[in-house]
Formats: structure tokens, sequence, C-alpha cells
């Protein structure tokens, strides 16, 4: 089920859309089996790490949710047009800070940009999954 869109409107406030995702939107938790929010990102939020960190883990218990991360890593010389965030990480970094959350958050994240893909929990699962078929075929 998909709740909604969140902007952060030139900003990366996460903090503000979260509260607005699990305050406002997930009221009726009751009715749904599982929920999850998937955040789009091409940089690190405005808020300390071990700040989101701790939110999403009292709220994901609370609700039975899980927060799944996608972060894009846009080429250094992208036009920002002006507008400078409150915190600049580079996206070494800010992968960190995002695996960090989702972390706090029981989800998944996945690391990709125009190069292709950095890093993915679910690839590495599945990589996983193969290499212990093939272990268990050679036995």
């Amino acid at each position: 089920r998909w709740v909604l869109s969140l902007q952060c409107k030139g900003s990366r406030n996460l903090m503000s859309a979260l509260r607005r995702a699990v305050e406002v939107d997930f009221k009726d938790k009751d009715k749904h089996k599982s929920q999850g929010l998937y955040l789009l990102t091409t940089g690190i939020p405005d808020q300390e790490t071990h700040t989101i960190s701790a939110y999403v883990a009292e709220v994901c218990r609370g609700f039975d949710l899980q927060l799944h991360v996608c972060l894009f890593s846009v080429m250094e010389d992208v036009d920002t047009k002006g507008i400078i965030p409150p915190r600049f990480a580079n996206p070494t970094e800010t992968a960190i800070a995002f695996k960090e959350i989702v972390q706090a958050a029981n989800g998944r994240f996945h690391w990709f940009g125009e190069e292709g893909i950095f890093e993915s929990d679910d690839i590495t699962v599945l990589v996983s999954e193969m290499e212990k078929a093939k272990y268990y075929s050679q036995k």
C-alpha cells in the first residue's frame, strides 16, 4: 500500500517528513498487516544521524514499521541551482549515515548512481543464498 509522497521543498528535513508520515498517515495502522516507508533521496538529511536513528527506532517498534532507503548518488558537478543544504556530506558519508538509520528501522539500504549499483541489502542477501546453494551442491 502506497501511502503518500513526501517532498521537502528544497530542504532535506527528513524528521518533518517522517513525523508527518508516521503521525498522520499511519494512524490507521491496525487496518493493515504490514507497512513500510521508502525514502528516495540524493543527500544527507538536515538533522543529525543519531537523532533520526533514535526516532525511527522508537517509531518502527511501536508501529511494526520498516524504513527502507534508496540513495541515488549524483555526479559532483551537478548544478544545485543555488540551494545549499544545511548539512553536507560526501556520497560515502551519506551512505554510512543512511545505513545507520536503516539499521535502527529494521529496513533495507540500496545505494546506486549513474555508474551502477554500489551497495544493496537485497543483492547481498541474494548473493549469499547463491553461495550457500553452490556450497551445498558441491557437498
